[in-house]
């Protein structure tokens, strides 16, 4: 079973917000949406580019590419052109510490 690792201290990571986080040689995509924190992969499943740098649009990031929407609670496609979803992994907080693990290979 994969550790747990710090991401970022929840402060810094206000509501409306994401940042990029490495777990496992994973890149991470960890948001904050209303107070509860969320974390998917930092890929489009449309191109394989990065997500990352995309808007949040109603609970969804947007591919900066294309414009394919993944929500975020669940990695599921919202609009197209992707059609699979974008892994998600397990989040918690810790001592005021954002913590999130890889999970997918447990």
């Amino acid at each position: 079973m994969s550790d747990w690792t710090n991401a970022v201290a929840a402060a810094d990571l206000p509501p409306g917000q994401h940042t990029v986080v490495e777990v496992d040689g994973a890149v991470i995509v960890l948001c904050n949406l209303e107070g509860e924190y969320f974390a998917i992969e930092d890929i489009c499943t449309h191109d394989g580019s990065e997500i990352s740098s995309g808007c949040i649009i109603d609970g969804s990031i947007e591919c900066p590419r294309h414009g394919a929407r993944f929500d975020i609670r669940t990695g599921e496609v919202t609009a197209p052109p992707a059609y699979e979803p974008v892994d998600t992994f397990p989040v918690r907080v810790q001592d005021g510490v954002v913590q999130v693990r890889d999970d997918r290979w447990d």
